[in-house]
């Protein structure tokens, strides 16, 4: 199945409260718990969230590394508004702060000291863009973690996926996944897409039956 690229920036109202609404703790508890596995050193030091959504992980990944800090971006203005106001009931607008930008546009390089990305790549109509600016913003040997969605073989496996994932959940919700894996990219794409920018050193585990995660230092 070819890909279908589905709008690279959510931002209406009612799409955006369906996807905060959603219980996502499982997928996003073991996104930091898989970062902590991975690089059990990293205790301190900037950390860059690409595509940050509603400000779940950066709040669970402040928690779980007390040491660092966190920079969340999104293009999103009613993600970045949920995401603030998220974070300051949480307690921790301090160590947090989001700027709403699109990725691309970010200026800098080596600004920090580890990078993580959770379902932004399928949004990416050129994958190697987000490589390139996640290889750029990171100081030479920073750890980075990526997670994002694994294209099924057909339209009928992804409505299988969405149909025994999202039962009961809103319409709006539904619809997103299905158009999510739809839009996302397979294990060998993937492949491709860092061999191309030289990124061979991350290695990409497929963790379930719809996501896959490329982890590991950048130098």
């Amino acid at each position: 199945m070819d890909r279908v690229l589905e709008p690279e920036l959510m931002e209406d109202e009612a799409q955006v409260q369906a996807y905060a609404a959603a219980d996502f703790s499982q997928e996003n508890q073991g996104f930091v718990d898989r970062f902590r596995e991975y690089f059990p050193d990293f205790s301190e030091g900037h950390v860059l969230d690409l595509g940050c959504g509603p400000g779940d992980i950066p709040i669970r990944f402040a928690r779980a590394v007390p040491g660092c800090r966190i920079t969340g971006v999104d293009a999103s203005a009613p993600m970045v508004r949920l995401a603030e106001e998220t974070v300051r009931q949480a307690g921790l607008s301090s160590r947090i702060v989001f700027r709403r930008e699109r990725f691309q546009e970010l200026a800098g390089a080596s600004v920090a000291d580890a990078a993580i990305s959770n379902s932004l790549v399928h949004h990416v109509p050129n994958p190697l863009q987000f490589w390139h600016k996640l290889r750029l913003a990171v100081k030479p040997g920073s750890p980075v973690l990526v997670m994002d969605l694994l294209r099924p073989e057909s339209p009928e496996m992804a409505q299988a996926i969405v149909d025994r994932y999202t039962c009961g959940a809103p319409d709006i919700l539904r619809r997103d996944f299905y158009n999510s894996l739809l839009s996302a990219f397979t294990e060998d794409e993937i492949g491709a897409q860092l061999a191309q920018m030289n990124l061979t050193r991350l290695l990409i585990d497929i963790i379930d039956d719809r996501h896959w995660v490329v982890g590991g230092i950048i130098y």
